[in-house]
């Protein structure tokens, strides 16, 4: 069933073991299957668009950038809805609707078209993230938290997995317009599948009106928090650089290594690590602390960034797994300290480090773009690794801030 904001007094959270509990992390999971399959529907298929269209590499990633961008800018305004239509109402109708944009993507006949329809469906995707992790928060009981959290994420990164690896593989047998149709019939059927699984709201308390001075208020109080704006930083800049990365890995496998479009494709494979990571951040967190977690993953990221720099496929495609594992348990960890630090307004503070990592992957995407087209490999992994020196730089504030 849908989910429909509760109106009466709060209810007891919802503890793993219920039917309850499995209905949720099964419908976030499908949610996250749907949204990300979506979102990046694209990227496996920057290099055939270069060729079939005629674009740069750069033009041609701002169909990844342009839905990230828009994502990112309507994040804030979506979950200010939430807060009168309730998270649930928001989540479902926005993963259907955005599901839909992805049927209508393959008639796009330029890449100006194309640029624009993914601007849009950013848009629409946009209310998802926003409230998911805020629901989440709301509706599970805290001791279950994490796990939810990193299956919701786990859901995420097989999400993105699906949305590049099912194009490509169409790609083998059919034009680039098939490859998006499939994709976005597969992400289409899995938001219906998440709409009829999510369980009734229990906790969601409606605002009586939607003033958006006091949520502006609010976004400021978390702007105000230093820990709150180290989170949102290590979304921006591990987004960021995780899908600049990977949005111009498929060329230099194709180039370079001179592997085919499909098996190019298949180094998304790497996601897997991710969900593992991610379905494993809650364990690491109890034994380490979040702060050790989000640290030790920064570190990583940045070691196997640096053995991507190799000329070795393989020793590259290691280097890629580390990262790719690395990233996935630092963003799985910061997204669930977020809802933690804040104890009230959670929907703003979660919009707020959504907004980051979503405008991390549409401000560093499209920028490193340009080092990639005016840089060899050695030199763009260099200015990955730059940021990530940033990064850990945050990340270890971070880790001593909890220390104290």
């Amino acid at each position: 069933m849908v989910c429909m904001a509760g109106t009466g007094e709060q209810r007891e959270a919802i503890r793993r073991g219920t039917p309850e509990y499995r209905r949720a992390t099964v419908g976030m999971l499908f949610v996250g299957l749907a949204i990300f399959s979506c979102l990046y529907s694209t990227q496996a298929l920057l290099p055939t668009l270069t060729e079939a269209l005629g674009v740069s590499p750069s033009q041609a990633a701002l169909t990844v950038s342009a839905a990230t961008g828009a994502l990112a800018v309507c994040v804030v305004p979506a979950s200010i809805l939430s807060e009168k239509f309730g998270r649930g109402r928001v989540l479902t109708i926005s993963a259907a609707a955005a599901t839909a944009m992805g049927l209508v993507l393959p008639l796009s006949q330029s890449i100006g078209q194309m640029i624009a329809l993914r601007a849009l469906q950013g848009v629409l995707i946009a209310g998802t993230p926003a409230v998911a992790m805020a629901w989440l928060s709301e509706e599970i009981d805290e001791r279950d938290l994490p796990r939810a959290m990193g299956l919701y994420i786990a859901g995420n990164t097989v999400g993105g997995l699906m949305g590049r690896l099912v194009p490509a593989f169409v790609l083998e047998v059919a034009s680039w317009r098939w490859a998006l149709m499939v994709s976005g019939t597969v992400s289409f059927a899995l938001a219906a599948a998440a709409w009829w699984m999510l369980p009734e709201q229990r906790n969601f308390r409606p605002k009586a009106s939607i003033r958006p001075g006091a949520e502006i208020k609010a976004v400021a109080r978390h702007l105000a928090n230093p820990r709150l704006v180290a989170l949102a930083a290590c979304g921006f800049i591990g987004m960021g650089v995780f899908v600049s990365m990977y949005n111009f890995f498929g060329y230099r496998a194709i180039h370079d290594f001179g592997l085919p479009p499909a098996l190019a494709g298949l180094t998304f494979v790497m996601y897997l690590s991710g969900t593992w990571s991610s379905a494993r951040a809650g364990t690491f967190i109890s034994r380490f602390g979040r702060g050790r977690v989000v640290l030790a993953g920064a570190v990583l990221m940045l070691v196997g960034a640096l053995i991507g720099a190799s000329h070795h496929l393989g020793l590259t495609l290691a280097g890629l797994l580390v990262f790719t594992a690395s990233f996935f348990a630092v963003h799985s960890t910061a997204s669930g300290w977020v809802g933690q630090i804040a104890e009230r307004d959670r929907a703003e503070a979660s919009s707020l480090y959504v907004f980051s990592y979503y405008l991390g992957s549409s401000v560093l995407g499209a920028l490193t773009g340009r080092a990639f087209e005016a840089l060899p490999w050695a030199g763009f992994v260099g200015v990955l690794a730059g940021l990530l020196g940033v990064l850990t730089l945050v990340a270890g504030w971070l880790a001593y801030r909890e220390r104290r």
